[in-house]
């Protein structure tokens, strides 16, 4: 068996940890609420459900369940829906979720989508699905072309995808040590050492390098944190190129988490910061998203 970096090997344990909190993201009285969580995922739930409503999706598999949300609110849509997920106590909280909902927990099982064995167990050789949805899983696989590859192998021709990546653009509004990160090692892939360093020192002056602080352990928890686990950004001008060798057409980008200023801003007027941000969300410019939001979706179509 392929030996997996210790970074991945904690994914599932920092999600096993985090699972009792994943569905404050769906919380729509945090919509005006600073004091709440910023409900993202609710505003990549609402693209989901209208895209696949739209496609006259019927039978969809859901890569990473987290706590069932997702799953839930398109059971509830008429489609027909079950999905598997790497850390055991997410699962286990989907299935009662589930069963409060009044749907089979059995529709969700244990498996990696990085190990082909682990998830077909469950699924038929034959099947296929007509939706497949794969949220916050990108950044935390090894291998991008073999894990694109995996899902569309389980998605019929004509099928759709919708699959989440973090947006690396983003770190060039952030301007803190994501920035710094990106020019160094994205932009500068490559430039001499020297010149590199002669950037490094003026960037050192003008970024806020100490922000956003690692979160290298969760709280009330030994569990690790997000950025001490295998995190990965997505380059979305890279991106498209993993989808169409894996047999995808009609790539779509579809941006949410806006921001409308650098989050190190939000303490001066928080009521404010959530306000515009929440006004921002489905903003029509097909731009502005690369830069100012902090993750984004892949909508495609397989051949």
């Amino acid at each position: 068996m392929k030996k997996v970096s210790s970074k991945y090997a904690s994914v599932s344990a920092h999600y096993d940890a985090a699972a009792d909190i994943s569905r404050d993201q769906y919380d729509t009285r945090a919509l005006r609420n600073p004091a709440l969580t910023y409900p993202a995922n609710y505003f990549r739930l609402k693209l989901l459900t209208e895209s696949f409503k739209r496609q006259k999706v019927r039978r969809v598999l859901e890569v990473g369940v987290g706590e069932g949300t997702p799953l839930i609110a398109l059971s509830k849509e008429g489609m027909d829906v079950m999905g598997f997920d790497v850390a055991r106590n997410m699962v286990e909280i989907s299935k009662e979720n589930l069963r409060k909902a009044g749907m089979d927990p059995n529709r969700i099982f244990l498996a990696d989508i990085q190990n082909k064995r682990s998830y077909m167990k469950h699924l038929k050789a034959s099947e296929k699905f007509d939706g497949l949805m794969a949220m916050g899983v990108m950044p935390h696989v090894e291998n991008d072309a073999k894990v694109i590859q995996n899902m569309a192998a389980l998605v019929r021709p004509g099928g759709s995808v919708f699959i989440e990546f973090r947006n690396i653009l983003f770190s060039l509004f952030t301007q803190n040590r994501y920035t710094a990160d990106f020019i160094l090692n994205e932009l500068l892939a490559g430039v001499n050492p020297k010149i590199k360093k002669i950037v490094a020192k003026d960037l050192n002056l003008r970024l806020r390098m100490g922000q956003p602080r690692m979160r290298t352990s969760l709280k009330r928890s030994k569990a690790p944190g997000y950025d001490a686990i295998l995190s990965k950004f997505h380059n979305p001008f890279k991106v498209p190129e993993l989808f169409k060798r894996a047999g995808f057409t009609d790539l779509k980008f579809l941006w949410y988490h806006y921001h409308p200023a650098m989050p190190y801003l939000r303490g001066k007027n928080p009521k404010l910061f959530r306000s515009e941000a929440v006004t921002l969300e489905g903003e029509k410019s097909g731009w502005r998203g690369y830069f100012l939001c902090s993750a984004f979706v892949v909508e495609a179509r397989k051949k």
